[in-house]
């Protein structure tokens, strides 16, 4: 019986980290503070102990606003390990932002870190529920444990189409995430894992959580800046994440070197040729990987280190893929079309918002090559359907990045009173005092697509619309003025 009992617990997140952590090397550094593993898991069973005062249901969220940092992490653990599993949330939204998350939990308790008491007190008085102050966690010897099926954390959705939605993260699904990630990156408890995402996203706690389940040493950044990131540099870290924006950034800036740095995985969009070529120029043995996956689920797919390794000796279309199935995950396209294009399903045990069969829905437009690799074409609710022809952004999107007058480009449909809807893209130039011709980028995208898939006005702006995670909000999208305005280029609609 205590055989069983022990290969359950070994199933749950909680355990992973209560076993990594049980030594008395460093497990978390941030600015002067580091905690041993014996006290990073004191702090968390303080962090339960004081949960336990609140007066909260056991196993319901409680949102919380916190920031990566010791205590958040603290707080996280404790709170899994005790039933009352922590929903963090962007401290960078506002409050009715917030407050609209926060209405749709029942929890009548909301956390925050003392330097979000303001926005938190906001908050608490726009939803009627009582704020609790963090205050400074006391060790504690107490023993954290869980069962496979009760809540670990919960996340939300960026929130780019509506409401962010709440994503439960069982400790069972957790801690095969945990796993299947940590053997992706080849984290192990000699790694130092540096985080610049935010807290509340799957690239922040999400990321940090399979530090946490490898035994890893974590240090984080509130948000990414290049300062921040010679601060990684400078502890040096090991492994981070981080999306190809963050990356062009630290090229132009000349501050991409990482001499200590063994992992680099990266999501969200994909990296061009010549930044992959530079990446490695800066840090010549560094392991990439692309990760595919979303809040509900992930890794859905990955380019591997060896992938970007091809990419970079020749095989350049690698780089438009998110590679071929992550270990242990099954890809379906979900009623395909002519062209093989359709709804992207996928089933593993580590995924979260899954349907009665382990299937998640991801939303994801895309196609499987012969080779295995997985092509996507953007969201299914992005699709413009232009004369009765489907054109799918991202793949015009990740055409036109690879211009090298492109530095960031979004591609949106608008009403036609003809077509239905045509196609628009807004353009972030690489020299804003020298944007590109918009008949050089409409000749680019013709090269390499079918006529209809050629945005037929193009507009220059300073930036994209984004939500607090970083990406773009479509419906924000908005042309500025009549399209004869000399910002844009109105182009032939009928060209095919």
């Amino acid at each position: 019986m205590a055989a069983a009992q022990e290969g359950m617990q070994a199933a749950t997140w909680t355990a992973m980290v209560s076993r990594a952590y049980d030594h008395a090397r460093p497990a978390v550094r941030f600015g002067d503070l580091t905690w041993t593993g014996c006290e990073l898991l004191d702090r968390a069973a303080g962090a339960a102990d004081w949960l336990d005062t609140l007066g909260l249901r056991p196993g319901e969220p409680v949102p919380a606003l916190v920031a990566t940092s010791a205590d958040a992490l603290a707080l996280v653990i404790g709170g899994a390990g005790s039933g009352h599993p922590l929903a963090p949330l962007g401290v960078r939204m506002t409050a009715y932002e917030i407050a609209a998350v926060v209405k749709e939990t029942r929890t009548q308790v909301l956390l925050a870190q003392p330097e979000f008491a303001d926005l938190g007190r906001q908050v608490a008085e726009l939803t009627g529920r009582r704020i609790a102050i963090v205050p400074e966690l006391a060790p504690s010897g107490r023993r954290l444990t869980a069962e496979p099926d009760d809540l670990a954390a919960v996340l939300h959705t960026s929130g780019t189409t509506g409401l962010p939605k709440p994503v439960p993260m069982s400790q069972r699904r957790l801690a095969a995430r945990a796993r299947v990630n940590g053997r992706l990156c080849d984290l192990d408890p000699d790694s130092f894992y540096g985080g610049s995402a935010p807290f509340h996203h799957i690239a922040g706690l999400g990321n940090i959580a399979v530090a946490l389940a490898a035994g890893a040493l974590v240090t984080g950044l509130p948000r990414f800046t290049v300062e921040g990131w010679a601060l990684l540099r400078d502890l040096g870290t090991t492994h981070t994440s981080m999306v190809p924006a963050m990356l062009e950034t630290l090229l132009a800036a000349g501050q991409a070197r990482h001499e200590t740095l063994r992992t680099l995985q990266y999501g969200g969009a994909p990296v061009r040729p010549g930044t992959l070529r530079r990446t490695y120029e800066a840090m010549p043995g560094v392991r990439m990987l692309n990760m595919f996956g979303q809040t509900e689920g992930s890794p859905i797919s990955v380019l591997t280190p060896e992938d970007h390794r091809e990419a970079v000796a020749g095989r350049t279309e690698l780089l438009r893929s998110v590679g071929r199935p992550a270990p242990g995950v099954e890809i379906r396209v979900h009623d395909p079309g002519p062209d093989g294009i359709g709804e992207i399903h996928a089933r593993a045990d580590h995924l979260f918002r899954i349907d009665a069969e382990g299937w998640l829905h991801s939303g994801d437009l895309g196609r499987v090559a012969e080779d295995g690799y997985l092509y996507l074409l953007g969201r299914r609710t992005d699709m413009i359907i232009r004369g009765g022809e489907n054109v799918h952004p991202l793949e015009v999107e990740t055409v036109l990045s690879a211009h090298p007058g492109v530095a960031d480009v979004a591609v949106t449909g608008v009403p036609d009173e003809r077509l239905g809807q045509t196609v628009v893209a807004f353009v972030v130039p690489a020299d804003p005092d020298a944007p590109p011709q918009p008949a050089a980028l409409a000749s680019h995208t013709r090269a390499r697509l079918s006529g209809f898939k050629v945005p037929v006005r193009w507009w220059f702006v300073d930036d994209l619309p984004r939500n607090a995670n970083g990406k773009v909000v479509r419906r924000s999208l908005r042309e500025p003025t009549a399209p004869t305005a000399p910002a844009a280029l109105e182009g032939d609609p009928c060209d095919a």
